[in-house]
């Protein structure tokens, strides 16, 4: 069957390791720009990753050329 409920994997303590990170993120983002910038651009990041976008500048600049 499946994993018992209190055990952890290296891939779910990786995820929780992301986690945290983002969550340091959101905490500085809000901290300098504020609740709604850091939301948006977490939004933003959502669409980027769903559409299947490049976050890099390089890779941005080639699709606006195509």
């Amino acid at each position: 069957m499946g994993k018992k409920q209190n055990e952890t994997t290296s891939d779910d303590a990786a995820k929780d390791e992301s986690f945290r990170k983002v969550a340091a993120l959101a905490e500085e983002l809000i901290a300098s720009h504020g609740k709604d910038f850091t939301m948006g651009t977490f939004i933003l990041a959502a669409r980027y990753i769903a559409q299947g976008r490049s976050f890099s500048k390089e890779d941005a600049s080639i699709q606006r050329d195509h």
